[in-house]
């Protein structure tokens, strides 16, 4: 068994700008992972604005806990967007899901004080491309191309 199966690219029907889409989303998924994990502030500080004159060390701590899980869970959208497309439309729900929740606990529930760090804007952005992109991967798009080997090709 291998730790990737074979991909099933060929099995995609949605329109591929759908599937560039979802590889942008896991790259703008793995970039604040790095971030938040690398920075010594996690750019709670630099970029969030975060007051750290009190619970420094806990915000810290939650920023890199967060770029921790940004990363390994970038690297498999970034998977699904390049090897299994059939699982496209579903991780595209899910992120709108995600990002939903996340712009509702931003802006109305538990909302940062009245400051907003850049995932906020980048939340509400991600809906409305996220919505289009996935009404494009569950229509028809084109034919899939398949490469010479019988191995589905990625365009």
């Amino acid at each position: 068994m291998a730790l990737l199966p074979r991909s099933n690219n060929d099995e995609y029907r949605g329109v591929v700008a759908s599937a560039w889409f979802l590889a942008l989303s896991g790259v703008l998924t793995i970039i604040p992972g790095l971030i938040h994990y690398g920075l010594p502030d996690g750019g709670s500080g630099v970029i969030a604005h975060i007051d750290l004159s009190t619970g420094a060390d806990t915000i810290i701590a939650i920023f890199a806990w967060y770029g921790a899980m940004q990363i390994p869970f970038g690297v498999l959208i970034l998977t699904i967007a390049l090897r299994y497309r059939p699982l496209v439309p579903l991780t595209l729900a899910l992120l709108m899901v995600m990002q939903g929740l996340s712009a509702f606990t931003g802006w109305v529930w538990k909302g940062a004080g009245g400051r907003h760090p850049p995932e906020h804007y980048a939340s509400l952005l991600f809906l409305g491309l996220g919505a289009l992109f996935l009404v494009l991967s569950l229509r028809e798009g084109k034919a899939s191309v398949t490469a010479p080997t019988g191995q589905p090709a990625i365009p």
